[in-house]
């Protein structure tokens, strides 16, 4: 059977029991490394453990323009190739490389720039600060192995081929870790480089990963004509991914601002769940990867039926596996937290934080998924408007009003927010269902059909 013809015929269940075991093991591995980090961090310095939570945000804007530029790629190929266009579909693929340099130029330039003020925002401690800006400008400048590799995995997902960039990003974890213990520690004749070093292993490791998908990821730019055109349609699919990513970047940095009211031990804790999110959400994020190319790809071959089978079937799977995620927060949150620190203070405030946060993990299925559907098939404005909810209307005030009530009243914002965004979510999708019945000739993605 052919790539194009498996997201079209196959079983629901089947195509994501093959394209998501590469993609989950993958991101696991991502997951171990990033555990890692902080695990070797912590053991050198609580004040570093402290600068991963600080930077953590700005790493998650980066991570936002690169993957959610390439899911707009990810989506018009899908798109093209539904339509049966290889031809255009391989035209927007030209167009990653030159857009995955561009975009690293400009986010590399103005994190160096600005790295020392942002530091300064979170915290007072000088030592905090410098290790902030260490690590920060060397993530940021040297970046650009996070921009292509994000850009020509998407490519080769969309196209049907999980194995590379799983095997990539493999590689590129096993890299970061081998250099972690090596150049944190001074080991092997190396000098005791800390949170440098930490660093270093990072762009290492997605330098490493992007020359693996490099082979099969690159394409050859098409003619400058093209790129207005295909830009234009990249972001309009991609957009709603990067909004999501960004206002995680905002809705944490604005947490980190109001739990920085009570000590930097609560930021500490607030970063370290997200370490373990990271972990937990696994499964979940392989879903909103391989979901997308399947909603999209049928969609525009007019199989509403299985837009819809794809969206319950994630679903079901989302809610099965995250209810692991739950049990692990609500029955062994102190033990979670002493894997990466000692500090007492940290482990009180997280076992509390951590049993609120992991009763919200079963309502977030939903409200993550939701917008990734809309996303996929061409209803950029509903999948950008719940992101904005959650992250936006909901996170920060949610966040700002609970702690006037004290610390443990802020972790009551995680399951509120997500509770009320996958009732939104739901309203959305009823809506779309009906106007889908009421129009079934509606025209998929208006903007590719436009001339």
């Amino acid at each position: 059977m052919q790539d194009n013809d498996f997201f079209g015929r196959e079983k629901i269940s089947r195509i994501l029991f093959k394209i998501a075991p590469p993609v989950v093991l993958a991101q696991l591995i991502q997951a171990l490394y990033n555990i890692i980090d902080s695990l070797f961090v912590g053991k050198c310095s609580e004040s570093g453990l402290t600068a991963l939570s600080i930077i953590y945000p700005i790493q998650l804007l980066m991570i936002a323009l690169a993957v959610g530029s390439g899911v707009g790629i990810n989506t018009c190929i899908a798109h093209y190739l539904g339509l049966g266009d290889e031809k255009k579909a391989d035209t927007v693929a030209g167009t990653g490389t030159p857009l995955a340099l561009a975009l690293w130029i400009v986010f590399a330039v103005v994190c160096y720039i600005f790295m020392p003020e942002y530091a300064a925002m979170n915290t007072d401690s000088q030592v905090v600060i410098q290790d902030v800006i260490s690590y920060g400008r060397i993530v940021c400048v040297f970046s650009i192995g996070l921009f292509a590799e994000s850009v020509w995995t998407k490519i080769l997902q969309a196209k049907g081929d999980m194995k590379t960039p799983m095997i990539a990003q493999i590689v590129g974890a096993i890299v970061n870790i081998i250099l972690d213990a090596i150049l944190i520690f001074g080991l092997l004749g190396m000098p005791r480089l800390g949170v440098a070093g930490a660093a270093i292993a990072t762009v290492t490791g997605q330098i490493v990963a992007a020359l693996i998908v490099m082979k099969r990821g690159f394409y050859r730019s098409p003619e400058l004509s093209a790129y207005q055109a295909c830009l234009a349609k990249i972001y309009k699919m991609g957009l709603p991914n990067i909004l999501m990513q960004s206002a995680y970047t905002f809705y944490i940095f604005g947490l980190n601002m109001i739990l920085s009211g009570f000590s930097d031990q609560a930021v500490t804790a607030l970063g370290l769940y997200y370490k373990w999110q990271t972990f937990f959400f696994i499964p979940l994020g392989a879903l909103q990867t391989c979901i997308v190319p399947v909603l999209s790809y049928n969609y525009a071959a007019g199989n509403i039926r299985r837009c819809r089978t794809t969206l319950s079937t994630s679903l079901i799977y989302g809610v099965v596996l995250m209810a692991v995620g739950t049990l692990c927060f609500e029955l062994i949150p102190s033990q979670m937290l002493s894997v990466f620190t000692r500090d007492t203070r940290v482990i009180d405030i997280g076992t509390v934080g951590f049993r609120f946060i992991g009763v919200s993990f079963i309502p977030m299925v939903t409200s993550l998924i939701y917008p990734v559907f809309f996303q996929a098939v061409g209803s950029a404005v509903k999948s950008s408007m719940l992101t904005v909810v959650r992250t936006v209307v909901l996170f920060v005030p949610l966040g700002y009003v609970f702690a006037k009530f004290g610390i443990t009243w802020f972790w009551m914002t995680y399951p509120v927010t997500e509770v009320i965004t996958s009732a939104i979510g739901f309203a959305c999708y009823v809506a779309f269902l009906r106007k889908i019945r009421s129009n079934p000739k509606v025209i998929y993605y208006t903007a590719f059909t436009k001339k």
